[in-house]
């Protein structure tokens, strides 16, 4: 009687939703897997998931030796239900930026020796050679969060009192010295990015030398890569990454790039700026860089995410070019530090150690999943992960901080690891 009830319920799920459809035309007969079983499956998840609010909508896209082989749309822009998800809307990544923005920087001028893993970071960021807890702090620490920074800073507190904004910081209007847009109406000073890389650089370390995550250093990254490239850090992102993995709509400010695309909405936001969030960043930190950072920022579709993640699986060759050294990405994709019961990588979140013992329930993120493997998440529900070994890449985005940053439905139903493992199964097995 429960699967007959699941199976009504998925059927007119299906019935009301029209974004959702297949990127392919794959068949089990192209395929080689039961794509009607997986698609029940995940369909079903998928319902439980938005009847249980765990986000209005999402986009989830499956890759199995380099060929997408699952691409569908689920639910609403919102929980109005009037604005179907579509498979090329256009979705905040949120931490994903992490290993999509500055990562990919960094490992190539590792690869052009302009970067080192084991020497100290003051190196190339001169501000920390005059601070003691910082100088001998090692790129390799920093990117694993074996480092001790402070995990976060709220700068949004330095720009407002008593909820309202300082006009000392922002305007509503741009000027040679406000130019960087913060969101509609609102520009930043030229000078705040320096004011919270000073910040950064007086910010107190941990004398324990264990794992905490930490997005300080991603704050920095973006200027470090400026200065190493000669180059704006976005520009020799596109030029370097995007375009030649032809990731169309991989962007910071997308509101600003003209696309045809629709831009999912995230929060309404209730303390900086005061209206709906949509097509500007979400996190206050990099929205005050003017959405250009390397912790937060970026924007893109499930497919673009695929191509950069299959370009990481593939060890760095983008369609017979090596952009990054295999010997790089697999050093990047490595735990650094396990004896610390640190899984991380250099900037890659990695399964929990031992995750292949675990329940479902437990596990970050499916137990099938390899120790090769590699990804990251996001605040706004994203997840994004790849496989060497057994050559399967899981793309999930979502919204699931619509309408309130609270909203934990997501991780409480275990949603995206259920989800993952629908695939390792069926592709496994």
């Amino acid at each position: 009687m429960k699967n007959l009830v699941l199976a009504f319920l998925t059927f007119l799920f299906l019935q009301t939703n029209s974004a959702q459809h297949y990127l392919e035309d794959d068949t089990p007969y192209e395929t080689g897997f039961d794509m009607e079983s997986i698609a029940f499956q995940v369909d079903s998840i998928m319902t439980h998931a938005i009847r249980n609010h765990a986000f209005p909508g999402s986009q989830l896209l499956v890759a199995k030796n380099n060929q997408v082989i699952f691409h569908k749309a689920y639910g609403y822009h919102t929980y109005d239900s009037i604005q179907n998800v579509r498979l090329n809307d256009i979705y905040d990544l949120a931490s994903v930026t992490k290993i999509t923005g500055p990562l990919p920087a960094i490992m190539k001028l590792v690869d052009e020796k302009k970067l080192d893993l084991d020497v100290p970071f003051s190196t190339y960021w001169k501000p920390w050679r005059k601070r003691k807890s910082k100088k001998d702090l090692t790129l390799r620490q920093i990117l694993s969060h074996q480092a001790g920074l402070v995990p976060y800073i709220v700068f949004m507190a330095k720009v407002m009192k008593d909820g309202k904004i300082k006009k000392r910081f922002i305007r509503e209007k741009p000027s040679p010295q406000f130019q960087k847009q913060v969101y509609d109406g609102l520009y930043i000073g030229n000078r705040f990015q320096r004011k919270m890389h000073r910040i950064i650089n007086r910010s107190k370390v941990s004398d324990d030398k264990v794992y905490k995550y930490s997005g300080l250093s991603f704050l920095i990254f973006p200027e470090l890569i400026s200065q190493l490239t000669q180059m704006e850090y976005e520009t020799y992102l596109k030029e370097n990454f995007y375009n030649p993995l032809d990731c169309k709509t991989l962007s910071f400010n997308p509101s600003n790039k003209g696309f045809p695309n629709s831009i999912v909405p995230t929060e309404r936001d209730t303390l900086f700026r005061n209206n709906l969030v949509k097509g500007w960043v979400h996190d206050e930190n990099a929205s005050l860089l003017g959405g250009v950072s390397g912790n937060a920022g970026l924007f893109g579709t499930a497919e673009d995410m695929s191509k950069i993640m299959s370009f990481y699986q593939n060890y760095g060759s983008c369609s017979g070019k090596q952009l990054i050294s295999e010997e790089t990405v697999k050093e990047f994709t490595k735990i650094q530090f396990p004896n610390n019961e640190n899984r991380r990588g250099l900037g890659f979140d990695k399964p929990l150690i031992g995750n292949d013992t675990l329940d479902l329930k437990d596990a970050y993120p499916s137990p099938m999943a390899s120790n090769t493997s590699f990804g990251h998440s996001g605040f706004t529900g994203t997840f994004i992960w790849a496989d060497p070994e057994n050559q399967l890449v899981f793309i999930f985005l979502s919204n699931r901080v619509y309408p309130t940053r609270t909203n934990r439905n997501l991780y409480k139903l275990n949603i995206r690891t259920a989800l993952q493992d629908v695939f390792y199964k069926a592709t496994l097995n």
